[in-house]
């Protein structure tokens, strides 16, 4: 049964692009794949669109569920639907799965037509400003030149900006959520220890594991429990679980005996369920690379010159990965050449995972944003 304010069942669709793509790493991919949803309706203008970008383990699957099997809603399905801060009664939402992606777009699982083979560790490199390229293909196929907004939480959050200075004249609101100008050295350290888990487990092959028939799930599982607990703040991780025990009592060993631990490998299991080792590599990497500033000298007010969208940057007081000061670092350099920015640090518990939750000022704030703009529109 559909809950109500659901956009309900909805039905992923391909794209196919046979326009060869020049990645920023040199490479080339001549033929591709973008898997995607929508939601609502584009009106008669074609104003009315919002792309949301996804974090790092996200896909197109924003809203709603599938007939299928009614679990599998959507990662952002509280904050997107009728009557949700972004409403689909008056915005037209896409969602799509990143080039390099696992849930349909191509990738390294996908079959290369001129092999017959799986990309593999083949699948080239590919950056947050390839997939804004991708993404633009993709929105011109829909009819769809200007975005009323573009919207997307964590590495989400820095393709949203990375749309706003590299095509200003399709960008009408840039929503960065939860979000960063570049990595710290932290932050590509915490990358590098997940990559190497998934590069030194023995059923990794080289990213050529496919033809072994295995999975490379100790790598996969081991990357997900440390971006796991980065991911969480301290307080959220004491209020959950505590010191509490599965047993009540020490048993002197090193099986499973605190309750977090439990919880981690269970995530980290269903992860490996579900995710690409090669996929995860690239990703995090895209990640790392990102840095518009570096393009302008290292000055990140430079590189935003271009950006003429209004902004809503939001940050987390308890996100410690990507702290309120790495945003306010966007807002300085916005401000800096006088743009239209709205900034909010909000006081949520659960550290950077507090973008995926119900809040209510977070949602508040979400909702007279958005409302703005479908006046804007109308």
């Amino acid at each position: 049964m559909t809950p109500p304010r659901s956009v309900g069942a909805v039905v992923p669709q391909t794209a196919h692009f046979d326009e060869p793509l020049q990645l920023r790493s040199g490479a080339m991919i001549d033929q591709y794949d973008l898997v995607y949803e929508t939601y609502g309706t584009l009106n008669a203008e074609r104003s009315n669109a919002v792309l949301v970008c996804h974090a790092l383990s996200g896909n197109h699957h924003v809203a709603g569920h599938y007939d299928s099997d009614e679990r599998v809603v959507g990662w952002w399905d509280n904050m997107i639907g009728p009557g949700k801060p972004v409403d689909t009664d008056r915005f037209f939402v896409i969602g799509v799965n990143n080039l390099g992606g696992c849930h349909g777009s191509t990738g390294p699982s996908t079959v290369q037509p001129k092999t017959g083979r799986p990309y593999g560790a083949s699948f080239p490199v590919v950056t947050v400003e390839d997939w804004v390229e991708t993404q633009a293909r993709l929105a011109t196929r829909l009819g769809i030149e200007r975005f009323a907004a573009i919207m997307g939480g964590s590495l989400g959050g820095m393709q949203a900006l990375r749309w706003a200075i590299t095509k200003p004249e399709r960008v009408a609101h840039s929503i960065i959520i939860a979000a960063a100008p570049n990595l710290t050295a932290q932050n590509i350290a915490f990358n590098d220890v997940a990559r190497q888990a998934i590069l030194t487990d023995p059923d990794f092959y080289g990213g050529g594991f496919y033809a072994h028939g295995v999975v490379p799930r100790r790598g996969l599982r081991l990357a997900r429990m440390l971006g796991h607990i980065t991911y969480l703040s301290d307080d959220s991780m004491a209020e959950k679980f505590g010191r509490g025990l599965r047993t009540g009592a020490y048993r002197f060993g090193f099986d499973i005996e605190f309750e977090i631990e439990s919880y981690l490998r269970y995530q980290g299991d269903k992860f490996a369920d579900r995710f690409d080792a090669n996929t995860y590599l690239l990703m995090t990497k895209a990640l790392d690379y990102f840095d518009p500033a570096q393009d302008a000298g290292g000055d990140l007010a430079r590189a935003l010159r271009p950006a003429t969208a209004g902004f809503l940057v939001i940050s987390f007081a308890s996100d410690w990965r990507f702290s309120p000061e790495r945003s306010v670092e966007i807002v300085k350099a916005l401000l800096d050449n006088d743009r239209r920015v709205t900034y909010a640090e909000l006081g949520s518990r659960h550290g950077h995972d507090s973008f995926l939750m119900d809040d209510e000022h977070y949602f508040r704030l979400m909702r007279a944003y958005m409302n703005n703009i479908a006046l804007e529109i109308a």
